[in-house]
């Protein structure tokens, strides 16, 4: 097991020992081992659905716990093939992204048609598949954000996949068409007892001030969590929250001062747990993307699980962080991250 102290460094008494105050833990449906009996079970889900869930959550490293830890490798079309696998070639050949997923102890993996497809026959019964079903297409002049269908869910189901992954663009000029397409893809996906995690990410440059980005405003992003819960997905993928305020600043929507003044603190735990609460108070499962790589990745990557676990997230979600790495690294580093949701002394907030 990894130090988690010593990886959080300055930060770690002040991320192991916080408490939420505005928005208690008892107050949430929090990841265990009987998530799908106790908490999933109530919902309008098939039986095939819960199995399909129940899979995923058995498999790898954090089977049994509730916690998942998702490898995604989408970026070769998100942010082209040569930015994404340039600094480690060998993850252009999808066999190597599968490989990694399962020796780095993930519950699963998440990619395209075409890399799930090009080697389903030979790893589809090992680890759980999750087909992302749209992508934003980045070989587009002038450049613009637009996801657009690249599969259907009927592909992903024939393929074996467990489940389907979309991405909605909040707030972009095409998020109602998106919203739709996605709305139906999911409602496709429950009657083949497929499992659904929406990718709800914001996006439109007035979301950007002079002093935040608020794309990761924590009531910004909350309310896209709670958009995606609406179309019933089954886990929400979330960027962590790094600020707040979003509503007032960007004078979009509306909101309540409570948000900000008793349920939320500058704290980045009580920001992430605002996210949770937006996916019906834990009913749905929030996993925080894993971010970009750079410096000190590790730390980085510890630090998030570390929020997203003690805010009362379900996981995390790391691609770049640990395919842009020699293969070893990258195992290292998944199941580093790992080991903060199997460590009991990390405790929720």
């Amino acid at each position: 097991m990894i130090d988690i102290q010593a990886l959080l460094g300055e930060q770690a008494e002040s991320l192991l020992t916080h408490k939420c105050q505005g928005i208690p833990t008892e107050t949430l449906t929090l990841p265990g081992p009987d998530y799908i009996r106790d908490s999933f079970a109530a919902t309008d889900r098939s039986i095939p659905v819960m199995r399909s869930f129940q899979q995923l959550l058995d498999a790898g490293r954090l089977g049994g716990t509730g916690y998942v830890s998702i490898l995604p490798v989408d970026q070769g079309i998100e942010h082209s093939a040569g930015a994404s696998f340039a600094p480690n070639p060998m993850y252009f050949d999808p066999e190597h992204i599968v490989r990694l997923a399962i020796e780095g102890g993930c519950n699963g993996v998440a990619s395209t048609l075409g890399v799930l497809g090009s080697v389903a026959r030979r790893y589809a019964h090992k680890i759980p598949f999750i087909v992302k079903i749209n992508h934003n297409d980045a070989l587009v002049y002038p450049n613009q954000y637009d996801q657009r269908l690249f599969a259907s869910v009927r592909q992903a189901y024939d393929m074996g996949a467990v489940g389907i992954g979309a991405t909605i663009y909040f707030g972009s000029d095409t998020s109602r068409r998106q919203l739709e397409e996605v709305s139906e893809a999911f409602a496709e996906a429950h009657r083949l007892g497929m499992v659904t995690i929406l990718w709800c990410y914001l996006r439109n440059s007035a979301f950007k001030t002079d002093n935040d980005d608020h794309h990761v405003s924590a009531d910004l992003s909350g309310q896209a969590n709670y958009l995606g819960v609406t179309i019933e997905a089954d886990i929400i993928k979330q960027k962590m929250a790094e600020t707040n305020g979003g509503f007032n600043a960007v004078n979009v929507g509306k909101t309540h001062a409570d948000v900000y003044q008793k349920l939320t603190t500058e704290h980045p735990i009580d920001l992430t747990r605002y996210q949770v609460a937006n996916c019906y108070m834990g009913r749905i499962g929030l996993i925080n993307s894993g971010g970009a790589s750079g410096e000190n990745d590790l730390e980085q990557a510890i630090k998030t699980a570390v929020i997203n676990k003690r805010a009362g997230g379900m996981g995390l979600i790391s691609g770049r962080k640990a395919f842009q790495k020699p293969f070893a690294e990258g195992v290292e580093l998944l199941q580093a991250i790992q080991d903060v949701y199997l460590d009991k002394s990390v405790t929720l907030a």
